[in-house]
């Protein structure tokens, strides 16, 4: 299993350990045998890496991830980036799930989408603009 060598007072020792089995070992030591009770708990291997377990977002036709970041009727930013396009107007019939802008953010285009049916009251961000996390890009009423 495992060799040593110890040195005590000047001697040397060489120590086998073959086996340990709870608190016992069997070691052997210059040689010969010994059954040996180890009094600190033996600790068991470490656990491999754990997997990651994640759960589907389940998300229906229209939802996403914005869907948490919005309040009443506007639609706000889920990360600072940047507009790339904005695609209704105001007075626009929209309905759930419907594209209203794009944005880039951390170097990925991300849809902004209409959560419910409604009319566009509102844009607050123009292409080309930087937005911050938070910050409201569409009013529907």
């Amino acid at each position: 299993m495992k060799n040593f060598k110890f040195t005590i007072n000047g001697q040397t020792y060489d120590v086998d350990i073959k086996q340990v089995e709870d608190n016992i070992a069997s070691i052997e030591v210059n040689g010969t045998s010994y059954n040996v009770q180890l009094h600190n708990e033996v600790k068991a291997q470490a656990p491999k890496t754990p997997k990651l377990v994640t759960k589907s977002a389940n998300l229906q036709d229209g939802e996403s991830f914005m869907k948490k970041v919005s309040v009443g009727s506007g639609i706000k930013s889920p990360l600072p980036g940047i507009i790339l396009e904005v695609h209704v107007k105001v007075g626009d019939a929209v309905k759930r799930g419907q594209k209203l802008m794009t944005m880039e953010a951390m170097k990925m285009h991300n849809d902004v989408l209409a959560e419910k049916d409604g009319t566009v009251k509102a844009i607050k961000a123009n292409a080309g603009q930087s937005v911050m996390e938070g910050e409201v890009l569409v009013e529907l009423g």
